[in-house]
């Protein structure tokens, strides 16, 4: 079963056991967290696709990590002007660990 979920404005595809790194979440590492906006489910030969989401059906996971990605160096430059530009940026995550996918209603 793996189901497209929506967070920080990105979707994600996960499975139980999955672990993904998302835009950075509230709450400490071992808190749990659902995810509502559950876009499509599969189970097999059953899928199931919300418009825009599905109604009654969550995913839950695990915060395993709250930390910061690797710095991303930007650079501007413009050629024989003496124009030169460094900037740099860490973007905070966490990393969620998926334990299950919660179907409350037939889909």
């Amino acid at each position: 079963m793996y189901a497209v979920i929506k967070s920080g404005g990105n979707q994600y595809r996960v499975m139980p056991g999955d672990e993904i790194q998302v835009s950075k979440l509230p709450g400490e590492q071992g808190a749990s967290v659902a995810f509502d906006q559950v876009m499509l489910t599969s189970d097999g030969d059953k899928i199931a696709v919300g418009t825009p989401y599905l109604e009654g059906t969550k995913v839950s996971g695990t915060i395993t990590r709250q930390a910061r990605t690797r710095k991303v160096v930007v650079f501007k430059y413009k050629r024989r002007k003496g124009y030169r530009r460094t900037k740099s940026h860490r973007q905070d995550f966490s990393q969620v660990r998926i334990d299950n996918i919660e179907t409350l209603q037939a889909n």
